[in-house]
């Protein structure tokens, strides 16, 4: 039983700490920012993770055209 390891790899990452600070620094009028720069650290990977769907998406079309 004492030879038991646990990984955990789950959590809260470094774009989720910074949305959870720029939304309570929104809400507290500190910053007066849009909500989309305010949400933008979750946006981001999520548009890049786009791009790169994308790009292989269109690389695959074009080399079964070949």
């Amino acid at each position: 039983m004492g030879n038991e390891k646990s990984v955990s790899n789950g959590g809260v990452g470094f774009a989720g700490l910074l949305t959870v600070l720029f939304i309570g620094l929104k809400l507290t009028n500190y910053i007066a920012w849009s909500w989309f720069c305010v949400l933008s650290p979750t946006l981001i990977p999520l548009v890049i993770m786009l791009l790169v769907v994308t790009t292989l998406i269109v690389i695959d079309v074009i080399g079964r055209k070949k």
